[in-house]
């Protein structure tokens, strides 16, 4: 039997190799989105609106 070598994994960053992902725009999206709910969890928890501006603007949350 003849071994066969084995093939790297597709690099990502290669255009048409990974078609079913999607574009690093919504990525960013859903950063913000996210980030703008964890804002909210925190003051509905009882932070100070002040506090979760300070913590975004030090990019904690």
């Amino acid at each position: 039997m003849t071994k066969r070598a084995a093939s790297a994994p597709p690099d990502p960053n290669r255009r048409g190799l990974n078609r079913g992902a999607l574009p690093l725009v919504s990525e960013a999206k859903t950063t913000v989105q996210e980030n703008t709910m964890r804002a909210v969890l925190l003051w509905l928890l009882g932070i100070p609106i002040p506090v979760i501006i300070l913590l975004y603007v030090f990019h904690v949350i």
